[in-house]
């Protein structure tokens, strides 16, 4: 493959994995529109007289400041406070909050969510329309040529075409809700107000919204929740660049742990979760790996891209997010007598915000949370009677197939059999040139898409998102309105995709998980972690039953805890994936819940903002093998030494204000070179390819040839990497908070952004996932809520930034100093202040 063919599929993953997609315009654009971004300046940790990292951010050391740019703040795009609804044959009541919390009341479901529709429009139409843009392959027709190859690669994919084909084959109801959102979206456009900035600068005007748009930006969040198949091609490129699948694993672990969400008492009470058949199915281990030699072949002679190429494509998937956590504590166990429930799904932090807060009323649908702006319903939230929340499941739910092509490439051979390709025309439109044909080849297992990345070797993706049929957001709107655990899980059974881990909870004092979806039941040779020859030897052999999918009502243990770490212990008979989280938040989590006897709102809010990072207990005895070393030097490296005793004391708090979380995540990073540097990287970045601890951890407790062989020689290397943290910061450590600091930007214009400092880092409950070379973090918790079922007025929830994505709206960035400084808005649906309505 050519080194470009990956930046072609990395492109369109920045934009693809986020939930509100808006992608990145031209260089050319940006010149002629706004004003230079400097935030991504790196940091390195080099002996010199540099400036301290972070100072050049001096200017947005507060939560309020504010980086423009040059774009014109035009007055009244959001019409500020009022929502101005066209008038209904029934009344409607549309209240807005100071901090801009909408509350919509309706007398029936139609005029509801009619009104939702025309409300996300108002405050969020720019983010809508580009997520649909993206979905289409049709950022080419707006922003030209430097979108091309993207859109060549999504129309390849097929996820609106599968979009349309998902609205088609939903059940009447449903098509009810989307018909009346759209047609509540369109109310707005029809009232020809003036149309934000974006559209302004890129001057054109949004097309009418129609049905399948609502199903396109379902399956574009199912898309930014499921990216197996990028690790799957990180892997094939090591392999042929001559690592064995031995030394890949020593290098990128997979976790095989205890730290699971179901635990083994919980396998045992469910009969549909165990098996005495369990040989004959799925198992986690002791699966092997086939035919690696004879696989790689042809990827190896054709010319395949350089290993770093292949990591600078897993960096650009970094928006995926590996750190989301929700937790479920019964009555018994709190100070109230009934169920707490809390989730933070940790995100990619933008301009404008993931998530849009709102309270949905009418008489027979109530529901208020976090929804998706161009979707119905609430996403994560609670209604009169029950509350979920959810984190990605990780579920393996993508292959990639290496196609065995006939010379004259129009078809490929099946199940020993020649089967034709089925070919489809896409035409691109786009700006300032002629209309781009490109020809689609499809397979049994889904479109070819080797050919929009340039792969000689022809390779197809099977993805269950690509089904003609997906009802899962009927599943959301029948969670929205179930009254019980029954209802619940009945509304699960149409679920698809993305995986999720759902925590639940009712008024009734019952608790419970569950994890929907369609997930793919494997051949036992057939890890899902490399792409396999598609001859019909790897084929999928169905999807796990329903009734056996991990799920647990009313535990033993009192409590459900879930932050992307491994699913079920070994007694569960299928797989669900092999690629999991490290297990430091959901450990963390866990201790504190059992630190306490009863729980209140307030430790759950502990919880969600705590910042102790479990890495720290982990590679303390290192700092302490690591003293002898540094105490025998000759002259002695007094301020190392004395950094090294704070080190010792500290209590792995990475807090903002800590000057020790500095030193501490700044000689983790060093560590973690060493890594990046067995596969000729400097530092190691994304999701996928995370630094991982437990390579380190090998590395001290039995030695690496990546660290010289021996645990003696990582302990030298390790002294050797505290020495150049203190030369590089001398006497002046800054804070964490100075250098680590959580950027916002709007994808399109980056300009547009706001820069705070936090705390946390990669393996904190209060998540502060960081880029390792310049420390800054934009991933993070993009939404919290904390729900008391004793009284569920008494709930809490906070997102960052604000409602409205208009720069003149006072709701534009009103959130960010309470999300920043741990603060949560009343989830309240009577008795709430009202500033319009």
């Amino acid at each position: 493959m050519k080194q470009s063919s990956f930046w072609k599929w990395a492109i369109v993953v920045v934009i693809v994995a986020l939930l509100p997609i808006v992608p990145t315009i031209s260089s050319a654009a940006r010149e002629k529109y706004l004003a230079p971004s400097n935030s991504n300046q790196p940091y390195t940790l080099a002996p010199s007289d540099a400036p301290i990292p972070g100072e050049s951010w001096s200017a947005l050391d507060t939560a309020t400041s504010k980086t423009i740019g040059q774009v014109p703040a035009t007055k009244n795009l959001d019409l500020d406070l009022s929502l101005n609804l066209p008038k209904r044959e029934n009344k409607v009541e549309v209240f807005r909050e100071p901090s801009g919390v909408v509350h919509i009341e309706a007398k029936n479901e139609n005029d509801l969510f009619f009104s939702l529709g025309f409300v996300h429009a108002s405050d969020r139409l720019w983010q809508m329309d580009f997520q649909r843009r993206t979905v289409a392959g049709r950022l080419s027709e707006v922003l030209g040529e430097t979108t091309l190859e993207q859109d060549t690669l999504n129309r390849s994919i097929g996820l609106y075409r599968a979009a349309q084909s998902a609205y088609n084959s939903l059940p009447h109801k449903v098509k009810q809700v989307v018909g009346q959102y759209t047609q509540g979206v369109n109310a707005y456009l029809n009232q020809n107000l003036p149309l934000s900035e974006e559209f302004q600068q890129l001057g054109y005007k949004p097309e009418p919204w129609q049905p399948s748009d609502v199903l396109a930006l379902q399956k574009l969040q199912s898309l930014g929740l499921s990216t197996n198949f990028e690790s799957e091609l990180f892997r094939s490129q090591l392999l042929a660049r001559g690592l064995s699948f031995e030394r890949i694993q020593e290098l990128f672990p997979l976790y095989t742990g205890n730290v699971t969400i179901l635990q083994p008492e919980d396998i045992e009470k469910n009969p549909g979760l165990t098996a005495s058949t369990r040989a004959e199915r799925q198992g986690e281990r002791g699966r092997s790996v086939p035919a690696l030699p004879t696989i790689y072949d042809t990827l190896t002679n054709s010319g395949q891209a350089t290993v770093k190429s292949t990591l600078a494509l897993s960096q650009l998937f970094s928006p995926t997010p590996l750190a989301s956590n929700n937790w479920v504590v019964a009555g018994d166990r709190t100070t109230t007598g009934k169920p707490l429930l809390a989730n933070d799904p940790h995100l990619r932090l933008q301009i404008p915000s993931t998530w849009y807060l709102v309270d949905l009323k009418s008489p027979t649908f109530k529901a208020i949370g976090a929804s998706l702006p161009g979707q119905p319903g609430v996403a994560i939230g609670r209604n009169r009677h029950i509350t979920w929340g959810a984190t990605s499941l990780l579920a393996d739910v993508q292959d990639l197939y290496i196609l065995a092509e006939t010379p004259d490439r129009k078809g490929y051979v099946y199940k020993d059999r020649f089967l034709p390709y089925q070919v489809r025309t896409e035409t691109i439109k786009v700006l300032g040139r002629d209309d781009v044909v490109v020809s689609v080849r499809e397979s049994v297992y889904g479109p070819v898409i080797s050919d929009a990345l340039e792969i000689s070797q022809p390779m197809a993706l099977q993805w269950v998102s690509l089904a003609q049929e997906d009802n899962s957001l009927g599943a959301f709107l029948d969670i929205n309105r179930a009254k019980n655990w029954q209802e619940f899980t009945q509304a699960l059974k149409s679920y698809v995709a993305p995986g999720l881990n759902f925590v639940y909870a009712d008024v009734d004092g019952n608790i419970g998980y569950f994890a929907p979806g369609q997930i793919p039941i494997r051949q036992r040779d057939h890890t899902g972690l490399v792409p396999v020859p598609g001859t019909g030897q790897f084929d999928w052999q169905g999807f796990i039953p329903f009734e056996q999918l991990p799920q647990v009502y009313n535990p033993k243990s009192g409590f459900v805890v879930t932050a992307n770490n491994r699913v079920a212990p070994d007694s569960y008979p299928y797989q669900i994936s092999l690629e999991w989280a490290e297990p430091y938040r959901a450990e963390r989590i866990r201790e504190l819940i059992l630190s306490q006897d009863k729980l209140s709102l307030q430790d759950m809010q502990a919880i969600q903002l705590d910042q102790i990072t479990l890495l720290y207990r982990d590679f303390k005895p290192i700092l302490e093998r690591i003293q002898p070393i540094l105490n025998s030097l000759d002259p002695l490296p007094t301020a190392t030494l004395d950094w090294l005793n704070q080190l010792l004391e500290w209590n792995g708090n990475v807090s903002p204000d800590s000057r020790t979380a500095t030193v501490f995540e700044a000689w983790y990073t060093e560590l973690t070179k060493i890594s990046a540097a067995a596969i000729e990287q400097e530092f190691l970045a994304g999701n996928q390819i995370e630094p991982t601890p437990r390579f380190l951890l090998q590395a001290f407790a039995k030695g690496d040839l990546a660290f010289g062989g021996t645990p003696k020689q990582f302990l030298n290397i390790a002294a050797e990497a505290l020495q150049k943290v203190a030369i590089h910061f001398g006497n002046a450590v800054p804070q964490w908070g100075e250098i680590h600091q959580a950027v916002f930007e709007n994808p399109a214009f980056p300009s547009i952004s706001r820069q705070v400092p936090f705390g946390g880092d990669r393996y904190t409950i209060n998540v502060g996932t960081y880029d390792s070379q310049t420390f800054l973090m934009r991933n993070g918790s993009s939404y919290r809520q904390l729900i008391d079922l004793s009284n569920l007025e008494n709930s809490q929830f906070i997102h960052p930034i604000g409602q409205s994505g208009q720069l003149s709206s006072p709701f534009f960035d009103n959130l960010l100093p309470l999300w920043q400084q741990d603060q949560y808005l009343p989830m309240k649906t009577k008795d709430f202040p009202i500033a319009a309505q």
